[in-house]
C-alpha cells in the first residue's frame, strides 16, 4: 500500500536496505552482493535512522558483526551450502531468548539477562544463515499493544514521532517499515503481530497454533493462544521467513509439520472466493470513525474475491472474558512468579500485576469453562468457514494514537474496562487459533495508516498467504495504488 511521506527528519534508504528479502537472499547466494556489504548498508542505516525511533535494542557492535559476515563470505565462496536467509541482518524481538546476547522482555526485572540458548526458532534463523544483529523493542512482557518500557522507552511510529508503534511487536513492524531490517519475526497473544504491522503499513502474520514451534521457556505441553511469526514488508518476505520458522520440533509436543515451503507455492494457484466481513461484529465492537470505511473499500476492490456482511451467531462478550480469564491462566500466571518475590512486585507496570492477580484469583472451573467457550468459538469459525474462504475483520479499533497515551480509556464513547479491551477485535482470531495475516488498507486524512485481518481455516496458511499476496497485487496495481 502507497505510502504517504513520512513525517520523520531521517535520510531515505539506499537501494540494498530497500531490496525486498527474497531478492536479497538471492543476490547473496549468486554473490551478486557480499554478506559484508549487506550488513553494512543496514548497520548504516539504523545508525542514521534508529536515533529518532528506537526501534532496535541491544544492538551489537559492528565489528562482531562485520566477523560474521567475512566468514559467511568466505564459507560462500568455499562452495557451502547457502539457507533461506543466508546473510541476512536480523534483530529478534525483545521477548524471544537469543543466545549470548541480551534478552530483556522488556523488563527491569531482566535488565541484564543473557540466555545461554536461543528459542526454537531462532535457532532455525541462525541455521539458515541469518546474521542476529540485535534485538527489537517491547511493551513490558509484551503486555499491551503500545511499545514502551522502562529499560529502553518508547518506540515511535514509522509516520510520525507523536504516535504509537503499536505492540508488541512495535520495534520489528518499525524496524521493517523504515527499512533497518530485511524481515522480522513477532509474537501474537492478543494482536502482536498484527496490530504494529497495521499501524506501521507492512504485513504480519498470525500462523496456525503449533506451526512454529514454542519453547524452550514456554509451557509447551499447555495450548496456548500466543504464537510465534513472521512480518515483512511483502507477502514473499512473510513466506520466506515462515519456511525457516515453521515445522515440528522434537522438544515441542504440540508442534506440527505445515506443508512445506510457503513461498515456492505463493504464486501456485490463482486464490479467489468468498469473504465474510464481520465488521464490528453487529455493534459489539468500539471502532473509531473511518477504520471500517478503509477496510470496506479495500475489500471493494480485492479482485477475485466476493464480500457478504456476515454476523456470527455467538456471545461475543462471552468469547472476550473467556480470552481474559486463558490470558491470565497463562501469561498471568508466568508473571505471578514475579509478582509473588516482594523484591520483584514494585517493578512490575500495572498491567503485569493486573494479570498476576487475576491469575490468583482463577479457579479450575473457571478456566475449564472458558477452554469450552473457546471450544465453541472454534466450531463456530469451522462452520463458517464451510461457506467461506476467508474472514475479515479490521486489525484494530482506532488508529495510532499519541504515544504518551499508555492505553486508550475510550473509544467511539465506549469506556475500555481493562488494557487490552481496545485491541478486542484480535480476540476472535487468536481463540479460533486460525492463521491471519494483516494486510495494508491505506491511510486517514491525518496520514494514520490502517490494516484488516484476514482469517482463514486452522492449518490453512499456505491459503491465507495465498490470498494476501493476491490482495497485495491488488492494490499494488495502478487501478489499486
Amino acid at each position: 500500500m502507497d505510502r504517504p511521506a513520512t513525517k520523520h527528519d531521517i535520510p531515505q534508504a539506499g537501494e540494498i536496505c530497500r531490496l525486498p528479502a527474497v531478492d536479497l537472499a538471492e543476490r547473496i547466494r549468486r554473490r551478486h552482493l557480499s554478506v559484508r556489504e549487506v550488513a553494512n548498508a543496514f548497520l548504516d542505516r539504523i545508525d542514521a535512522v534508529n536515533p529518532h525511533v528506537n526501534a532496535i535494542v541491544s544492538l551489537r557492535d559492528r565489528d562482531p558483526i562485520l566477523r560474521e559476515a567475512d566468514a559467511a563470505d568466505a564459507a560462500l565462496a568455499a562452495g557451502a551450502p547457502a539457507g533461506a536467509l543466508f546473510g541476512l541482518p536480523i534483530a529478534v524481538k525483545d521477548l524471544a531468548l537469543t543466545q549470548g546476547l541480551r534478552t530483556t522482555f522488556g523488563s527491569p526485572i531482566l535488565a541484564e539477562f543473557v540466555p545461554d540458548e536461543d528459542d526454537f526458532f531462532v535457532e532455525r534463523m541462525r541455521a539458515a544463515g541469518a546474521i542476529i544483529i540485535g534485538k527489537t523493542n517491547v511493551p513490558e512482557f509484551g503486555l499491551g499493544s503500545n511499545t514502551y518500557n522502562n529499560v529502553f522507552g518508547p518506540t515511535l511510529n514509522a509516520f510520525d514521532p507523536a504516535w504509537t508503534a503499536g505492540g508488541s511487536s512495535g520495534g520489528a513492524a518499525v524496524a521493517l517499515a523504515l527499512d533497518m531490517v530485511p524481515v522480522a519475526d513477532g509474537s501474537d497473544f492478543g494482536g502482536s503481530l498484527r496490530n504494529p504491522a497495521a499501524y506501521n503499513n507492512v504485513y504480519g502474520f498470525r500462523p496456525t497454533q503449533g506451526l512454529v514451534p514454542a519453547g524452550p521457556m514456554n509451557e509447551i505441553f499447555l495450548s496456548q493462544i500466543g504464537i510465534e511469526g513472521p512480518m515483512g514488508r511483502n507477502v514473499r518476505d512473510v513466506a520466506l521467513l515462515l519456511g525457516v520458522q515453521a515445522g515440528h520440533h522434537p522438544r515441542a509436543p504440540l508442534s506440527h509439520d505445515g506443508p512445506g515451503s510457503y513461498l515456492n507455492r505463493l504464486d501456485g494457484a490463482q486464490p479467489g472466493g468468498r469473504i465474510a466481513w464481520l465488521g464490528d461484529l453487529g455493534g459489539h465492537l468500539a471502532v473509531e470513525d473511518g477504520i471500517l470505511a478503509l477496510c470496506e473499500a479495500a475489500l471493494a476492490r480485492f479482485d477475485g474475491f466476493a464480500t457478504e456482511p456476515v454476523v456470527p451467531p455467538f456471545d461475543f462478550e462471552a468469547l472476550w472474558s473467556a480470552f481474559k480469564t486463558l490470558r491470565h491462566a497463562t501469561s498471568g500466571c508466568s508473571l505471578k512468579l514475579h509478582y509473588d518475590d516482594p523484591a520483584r512486585r514494585g517493578l512490575l507496570k500495572p498491567e503485569a500485576v493486573w494479570e498476576a492477580e487475576g491469575a490468583a484469583r482463577l479457579t479450575a472451573p473457571e478456566v475449564y469453562a472458558a477452554s469450552t467457550v473457546r471450544s465453541s468459538w472454534h466450531e463456530t469459525v469451522l462452520r463458517l468457514l464451510q461457506r467461506y474462504d476467508l474472514l475479515a475483520l479490521p486489525t484494530a479499533q482506532v488508529f495510532p494514537f499519541a504515544v504518551g497515551t499508555h492505553w486508550p480509556r475510550d473509544v467511539a464513547g465506549r469506556t475500555m474496562d481493562s488494557y487490552h479491551r481496545w485491541m478486542e477485535v484480535s480476540a476472535p482470531a487468536s481463540m479460533a487459533g486460525a492463521p491471519t495475516v494483516n494486510v495494508p488498507v491505506g491511510f486517514d486524512g491525518l496520514g494514520r495508516p490502517m490494516g484488516m485481518q484476514l482469517i482463514g481455516r486452522p492449518r490453512g496458511d499456505l491459503a491465507v498467504l495465498q490470498a494476501a499476496a493476491a490482495y497485495e497485487r491488488t492494490v499494488s496495481s495502478p487501478a489499486g495504488a
